[in-house]
């Protein structure tokens, strides 16, 4: 029996939702901020091909087509039948509320973007089970995308102690 499974982060960002749809609708960009993502290819106005760092060092692909685009709102997909990974997921940039105190009401507060995510890993729940043990889970893998996707839009590079020697 598969195990649909569900995930869902929301982040403010503080660009426009035109902004950081225009950013994010160009696939070849998320894996600058995706961390386990190898690689998108767009292949046309609603199909791409996806390559993302798997178990042991490997890596899987599928195709996904763009099942609801609107612009400046919404991008919304879903993998082609027999991929590696069925999955669906929508993305949504909505202008950010402010309290109705705030001093100018019409100030930018920035965008609400919300990803929700849903899949059937590769081994079932087993398998999502025992790539949480090893740090994968996906809940921790779409707010850590996320927070780097805020880092590079709000400040155009991405903030990292990768690499760097540590303290005693």
């Amino acid at each position: 029996m598969t195990q649909n499974i569900k995930v869902e982060k929301t982040v403010t960002i503080n660009k426009s939702p035109e902004e950081l749809y225009r950013f994010w609708h160009d696939f070849e960009n998320l894996p600058r901020f995706m961390k386990h993502l190898k690689a998108v290819e767009v292949k046309d106005a609603k199909r791409s091909h996806w390559i993302t760092s798997g178990p042991l060092g490997g890596s899987v692909e599928w195709d996904a087509d763009i099942t609801e685009d609107q612009e400046n709102e919404l991008i919304a997909w879903k993998s082609i039948d027999g991929a590696d990974v069925n999955h669906s997921g929508s993305i949504h940039f909505k202008p950010a509320s402010h309290g109705s105190n705030s001093a100018a009401p019409n100030a930018n507060r920035g965008t609400q973007v919300k990803v929700v995510m849903a899949y059937n890993p590769p081994a079932g729940a087993i398998g999502d089970a025992i790539a949480k043990l090893f740090g994968e889970a996906p809940e921790q893998q779409l707010g850590d995308d996320l927070r780097r996707f805020k880092m590079l839009m709000e400040t155009g590079e991405i903030a990292t102690t990768e690499g760097q020697p540590q303290g005693q």
